[in-house]
């Protein structure tokens, strides 16, 4: 099995994930990894919010992100043949976990904020992935 380095990023703060997705690559291309990227979308299907989006709703949006993220990764990192494209939907921090699990990454590269109290009471996504995670987390801070 081909080694792996997954970035993970989210697409609706995409300026700050530039240097998150170009760390990746940077990273992948060290360690002779293939380049895995994940974005996770909150799950419509809940039913507290179902009720609100149409049937075809999460076809479409998967499919506008898939876009995105092609377009997004192209060019911020060029265009590659070998990086792998995943889009999850549900909690930002679990699907992350079992993205890097499935693909038995070696390594996740993500982003974080600035931490402030707030943060130490409720872990953020990036906390609860680097406690969690099986494999080594690089947290880049913007």
């Amino acid at each position: 099995m081909k080694r792996t380095v997954l970035a993970a990023i989210d697409l609706n703060q995409a300026d700050d994930q530039k240097v998150v997705l170009k760390t990746a690559r940077q990273l992948a291309d060290l360690r002779k990894a293939r380049l895995a990227v994940v974005t996770v979308l909150p799950d419509f299907q809940m039913s507290v919010v179902s009720t609100f989006f149409s049937d075809d709703h999460t076809h479409k949006i998967m499919e506008e992100t898939r876009v995105a993220l092609h377009k997004y990764i192209e060019d911020t990192v060029g265009q590659d043949d070998q990086t792998k494209h995943v889009i999850r939907m549900g909690k930002t921090s679990e699907e992350i976990l079992i993205t890097a699990e499935e693909l038995g990454a070696e390594l996740i590269v993500m982003g974080a904020h600035k931490p402030n109290l707030r943060d130490y009471l409720i872990g953020p996504n990036a906390a609860q992935i680097a406690r969690h995670a099986k494999c080594s987390v690089h947290i880049v801070r913007d």
